[in-house]
């Protein structure tokens, strides 16, 4: 038996038995602990309970420029005050006018509100729902800038409760969904980002302090040095691992699961319990994070399950011991990834992306590139996206949305997403699009024009409400031109180059529908689903 000596086993065995007859849980902790096993020992997750919020409604007020008319200067004075305040703290060294600005028509003043993920990192953007104020005369957001805006808990938006994020970005109307849609509400697409990382907290069902030490030197045998920190009798803190970065969930569930007490009889039985459970189980993700948590032990047996005749559970085998630094089961992910009958591609493709090396993972998503499933195309494009590899250009567009170009892929698709990052993506390029097109955006300020013959295509904007063009453009016939000849801001006029006519991301994604709707392209079109943001914060 190693790490704990025997009177601490004692002590936890004790608490253990109080844990699972009459400990409670606190009010709004997790309570997905994997179960104890008396005859397998004490896991930590029977003695304690990681809190790691599933996710924080959090709301703030911000304002939104950038509009043509559509805004109002209604702002009650409280908020009016508040936004002054805080506009001028973001921008000491301008001289401004805060009140004029609000209270232009091309600027309103909207309710932001989100859900702050759970276990959500600094580096992790958070879809935002921006809303014009009731009773306000604002008309649409279509177009706008959130300036920036500061997020509190939902319901506690006093002077003295600290922000816990921010958001800011350009507005997306979704008019992909036909008519209908308010334009008093959109989102900012990734515009939330958190201040602070919540700490991780594991906290004893009956405080202990031999127990708190011997269950964090557990911890840190188990994950390394630092991982786990006792800061109080009863409670510790963690941090996640590097190797868990982009795991953080999974970390946890790992931690519930791991045994408190090591004996080479005693984890054999472990290993060949849960093994037997991974083959049979219909919970067989429970199984793996507990093999998982025994570690490096469980390969020998694990890799006698990459021959079952069950593709779930070669899958979860093969997953659990990528997680455990063995790559014998790459070549069982790499098969499944590749089976065009398979439901499993996606994980399989995840987890390659996440756990293998980056050549084995690039090499896999670029060859699937080509795949006949658009879902899997997209999937392989947006891990070869995390890996920066060279198959995929990226472009930034007027600073709002993302162009990804794939030319390895005989299947010609457009993508548009309508959460998370912002970004059109075009498979099987060049995407060229037929002359004797004409195309109109839904309220008719934008056009696109070709007559059969011409080798390139007009681009019209009008301001709303208005006859005459404000901007005229020529384009190729290459879709990627031509988005990029409508989106790109105007040139300045003391600076050379064509520029654009400066339509928004939400106008862009609706008119790519239309071109794929009317046969302007012959390419397959496919949206994302929008922000799945709570209903209560639809005001």
């Amino acid at each position: 038996m190693t790490i704990i000596s025997r009177k601490t086993v004692w002590i936890i065995a004790v608490l253990s038995i109080g844990g699972l007859t009459g400990g409670c849980e606190a009010p709004g902790a997790r309570s997905k602990l994997l179960d104890s096993r008396p005859d397998l020992g004490a896991t930590i997750g029977s003695l304690g309970v990681i809190y790691s919020p599933e996710s924080v409604a959090i709301e703030g007020y911000g304002l939104v420029g950038g509009l043509q008319g559509t805004g109002s200067s209604e702002c009650p004075p409280e908020l009016r005050a508040y936004l002054k305040r805080y506009i001028l703290t973001q921008l000491p060294e301008h001289k401004i006018d805060v009140d004029k600005l609000i209270d232009s028509l091309n600027t309103a003043v909207v309710h932001v509100g989100g859900e702050m993920p759970s276990l959500a990192s600094k580096t992790q953007r958070f879809d935002v729902m921006v809303t014009s104020l009731g009773g306000t005369q604002t008309t649409s957001l279509e177009g706008g800038w959130l300036y920036g805006a500061e997020l509190r808990a939902a319901g506690r938006m006093g002077a003295s409760t600290r922000p816990v994020a921010s958001a800011g970005g350009p507005i997306f109307t979704d008019q992909i969904d036909g008519l209908g849609v308010s334009r008093r509400m959109g989102y900012v697409l990734g515009g939330g980002r958190v201040f602070e990382e919540y700490k991780l907290n594991l906290v004893l069902n009956k405080p202990d302090f031999e127990a708190t030490s011997g269950i964090r030197n557990r911890i840190n045998e188990r994950f390394g040095y630092g991982t786990a920190k006792a800061v109080l009798p009863g409670r510790i803190e963690l941090t996640v691992p590097p190797k868990y970065a982009k795991q953080r969930q999974r970390f946890v569930s790992v931690v519930e699961a791991t045994y408190l007490t090591e004996d080479p009889q005693i984890t054999k039985e472990r290993i060949l319990a849960f093994v037997r459970e991974l083959a049979v189980a219909q919970d067989k993700y429970k199984s793996e994070i507990a093999l998982e948590a025994i570690g490096n032990e469980s390969l020998a047996k694990l890799s006698v399950l990459l021959n079952s005749a069950d593709e779930r559970v070669r899958l979860h085998a093969a997953r659990c011991m990528f997680n455990l630094g063995s790559d014998e089961g790459l070549s069982t992910l790499i098969e499944i990834a590749l089976n065009k009958g398979s439901a499993l591609r996606v994980e399989a493709l995840e987890t390659l992306a996440t756990s293998a090396q980056r050549s084995d993972a690039a090499a896999i998503s670029r060859r699937l590139l080509g795949d006949e499933s658009f879902d899997i195309r997209l999937a392989a494009c947006e891990q070869l996206v995390q890996l920066e590899d060279l198959s995929v250009t990226r472009e930034l567009v007027a600073r709002s949305f993302y162009l990804d170009q794939v030319a390895q892929s005989q299947h010609k698709g457009v993508f548009v997403s309508r959460s998370g990052e912002a970004r059109i993506v075009l498979f099987g390029v060049p995407i060229m699009c037929r002359d004797n097109i004409f195309v109109q955006s839904e309220d008719g300020t934008v056009v696109l024009n070709a007559p059969s013959g011409q080798r390139y295509v007009s681009v019209i904007r009008r301001q709303p409400g208005r006859g005459g063009a404000v901007g005229q453009l020529k384009s190729s016939l290459d879709l990627a031109d031509i988005i990029r000849v409508l989106c790109e801001e105007p040139a300045a006029k003391d600076k050379q180059g064509r520029g654009g006519l400066g339509v928004s991301y939400s106008q862009m994604t609706a008119l790519l529908k239309q071109m794929s709707d009317k046969g302007a392209i012959r390419a397959e079109f496919r949206a994302g689903p929008l922000p799945k943001i709570g209903v209560n914060l639809k005001k």
